[in-house]
């Protein structure tokens, strides 16, 4: 990671948490040290993850890292710029050796699909064949952090259609119809909030290959449910459609 570079986008990322009024609750539940994984829900605008990212970093000086998707290198530079604030093409391998070095790795275990969901599909995760993030905690001893942020479905309207999911299955690139503020492209200036869970353990992984299997079905089925749980009661304050 190019920390310099990093913190030059600081500001701009601070501003953007200041356009949606940004807050996180449970700050406190990130451990200051040691490896920590932090799973978040994923929506279109994407940039909620960066603002949770500063927000931790500012509040304990936390270098993040995060697994991103290949995708990110079909547009030009963007790739490079993701790698300068810490990502990395995520894979098994490059992200236990990060735990193995005491970081704190941020993903979205709904990738790219999770992000494409129109909004009749919003507030839900999609995570149901995505035990990658469990099985990581499981093998590594990490902890996992829940990180929901309802509200970001809310910054853009993703219109179903059936060219994104074509579009998906066959070059798994992101093509979306979507409107944010009014007819426009600019994100709608909804308050966001991240609620953080405390850190989840996972069990001592078992030896056998079909303990194993069985541990990481319950150890998978317990974060989905958690997660549900806190995108349903981050959304208890206002439950007015804004679409």
């Amino acid at each position: 990671m190019d920390e310099e570079f990093a913190l030059k986008l600081l500001p701009m990322v601070n501003a953007l948490r200041t356009y949606h009024r940004h807050e996180v609750h449970g700050l406190e539940n990130i451990p200051k040290r040691g490896p920590v994984i932090v799973a978040c829900n994923h929506s279109l605008a994407t940039y909620d993850m960066l603002m949770l990212m500063a927000a931790v970093y500012c509040y304990n000086g936390r270098i993040p890292r995060s697994l991103i998707d290949r995708a990110f290198y079909v547009f030009p530079g963007l790739g490079e710029v993701m790698e300068k604030l810490g990502g990395i093409v995520g894979s098994q391998e490059a992200a236990s050796s990060l735990l193995g070095n005491g970081e704190i790795i941020y993903l979205a275990p709904g990738g790219m699909r999770e992000s494409l969901r129109p909004y009749t599909e919003r507030y839900q995760i999609l995570w149901n064949r995505r035990r990658g993030f469990a099985r990581l905690s499981l093998e590594t001893g990490a902890p996992i952090v829940l990180a929901a942020c309802p509200r970001a479905d809310d910054i853009y309207k993703v219109y179903e259609n059936s060219l994104t999911k074509l579009v998906y299955k066959k070059l798994r690139l992101p093509f979306f119809l979507a409107r944010g503020l009014g007819p426009t492209a600019i994100p709608r200036p909804v308050k966001l909030e991240h609620f953080l869970s405390q850190p989840i353990y996972p069990p001592k992984a078992s030896d056998d290959p079909a303990s194993f299997k069985r541990q990481l079905y319950n150890y998978h089925k317990k974060l989905m449910e958690k997660m549900n749980a806190m995108i349903a009661e981050g959304l208890v304050p206002s439950q007015k459609s804004l679409f």
